[in-house]
């Protein structure tokens, strides 16, 4: 079963490339898809989330901002 996240990115964001680097690390190992949507490409995202990206998204919850929390990742996805 892979559970699908979704990160919340801004262009030249490079505390977004740090955490986008980190999934792509963990993705096999915690069998996980991500897709990354940027912020400033929608008025409501962008309104939603300011200068708090990036933003890791399981649903309706966030799991973590600006660094990625390993722990809160891991125990999401034990969870379902």
């Amino acid at each position: 079963m892979t559970r699908e996240l979704t990160v919340f990115v801004r262009q030249g964001c490079h505390l977004c490339t740090d955490m986008l680097q980190s999934l792509e690390y963990l993705k096999s190992e915690l069998d996980f898809r991500y897709r990354v949507r940027d912020v400033d490409e929608d008025a409501v995202l962008a309104a939603r989330y300011g200068d708090r990206v990036p933003v890791l998204v399981a649903g309706a919850n966030e799991l973590c901002w600006y660094f990625l929390d390993t722990d809160s990742l891991r125990e999401y996805l034990r969870s379902v």
